[in-house]
C-alpha cells in the first residue's frame, strides 16, 4: 500500500519525544459495554500513551465513540447500560468505589462533534469549570481564561470580545472556545469526538494544528471518520470493527503496513 494516498502523513516516530517512564496513564483491560441486551464493545485491551495523539478509526457503529465516552463515564448516564472489565487512569479504576464522576470529567475533558458553547460570554464559558469546581479564586480567573484561550489559539481573536456571547463566534472559533473551556480545567486527558466534522476545511486545519500543539501538555484521544485527518494528527491509531479493537499501533505502520486484512480493507476504502 502506498503512503502517497496520505500525502500529509508525517513520520511521527521521528518527531515523538522519548517514551515517558511510567508509560501507561490510560488503560482499558478486557472492557466490554452493553446498551440493554446489545453488546457494543467486546474485550477491549488498549494502552493510551501519554502526551501523544491516539486516533480511533472505523466504520459508523463500530464502538469507537462508545469507548471514548466510557473513559469519562458519560455512557453510564444512559439508561439500561452496563460494562465489564476495567478502565484505569494512572493505575486506578475509574469505576472504583468512591470515584467522583464530576472530578473524573475534570481530569478527562471532552470536546464534542458540534460546538456547544454555553449561553454565556466568552469569558464565562472558559471560566465556568474552574469557577464551579472551586479550583480557582475569582481574582485568578482572568489569568486562567487567558491561558486557556492562548492554549486554544483563540486569544488574539477574542481578547477584545470577552464579554460577547460565545455563540456569536464563528463555528471554528466556537469549537476552539469549547477546547479552551475543556483545557481551563487542566485535564490530564482530552477526548475529542469528531471535533472537525461540522467545520469547513479552513477551520478544520486550525483545529488539526491545535491538536498537534496541545499534545505537548495533554494526552489526546480523537475519534474520526476522516482517515487523512488521523494520518495527519495522530501518533498511534486504533482500528475498531464490530465492537472489537482489531489493530492498534504507530500511525505510520497502521496506514502503510497494517497487520490485519480488515484494517487494510477499511483504509483502502473497500468497506466502511
Amino acid at each position: 500500500m502506498s503512503i502517497a494516498a496520505f500525502p500529509a502523513l508525517r513520520d511521527t516516530a521521528a518527531l515523538l519525544p522519548a517514551p515517558v517512564a511510567a508509560a501507561r496513564s490510560l488503560r482499558a483491560e478486557s472492557y466490554s459495554f452493553w446498551y440493554g441486551q446489545r453488546q457494543a464493545l467486546f474485550d477491549i485491551d488498549l494502552d493510551v500513551p501519554p502526551k501523544r495523539v491516539t486516533a480511533l478509526i472505523g466504520p459508523s457503529g463500530c464502538g469507537k465513540s462508545t469507548f471514548l465516552r466510557s473513559v469519562n463515564r458519560l455512557q453510564e448516564l444512559l439508561p439500561a447500560t452496563r460494562h465489564a472489565g476495567d478502565i484505569t487512569l494512572d493505575g486506578r479504576s475509574i469505576f472504583a468505589r468512591g470515584t467522583d464522576p464530576v472530578e473524573l470529567r475534570r481530569r478527562v475533558g471532552m470536546v464534542f462533534q458540534r460546538p456547544n458553547p454555553f449561553p454565556k460570554s466568552v469569558f464565562d464559558n472558559v471560566a465556568y469549570g474552574p469557577r464551579v469546581s472551586g479550583a480557582a479564586r475569582e481574582q485568578d480567573l482572568p489569568g486562567i481564561v487567558e491561558r486557556a484561550l492562548r492554549q486554544a489559539a483563540l486569544w488574539d481573536e477574542v481578547k477584545d470580545r470577552l464579554d460577547d456571547p460565545g455563540t456569536s463566534l464563528s463555528g471554528g472559533q466556537q469549537q476552539r472556545l469549547c477546547i479552551a473551556r475543556a483545557v481551563a480545567n487542566q485535564p490530564e486527558i482530552l477526548l475529542m469526538d469528531e471535533p472537525c466534522s461540522a467545520l469547513d476545511p479552513i477551520a478544520t486545519q486550525r483545529i488539526e494544528e491545535l491538536i498537534v500543539e496541545l499534545k505537548r501538555e495533554f494526552t489526546i484521544v480523537i475519534v474520526t471518520h476522516n482517515m487523512q485527518q488521523a494520518a495527519r494528527v495522530s501518533d498511534v491509531t486504533g482500528f475498531f470493527y464490530l465492537g472489537r479493537l482489531v489493530e492498534f499501533g504507530e500511525t505510520q505502520q497502521i496506514f502503510t503496513s497494517p497487520k490485519d486484512e480488515r484494517t487494510e480493507a477499511y483504509i483502502t476504502g473497500r468497506f466502511g
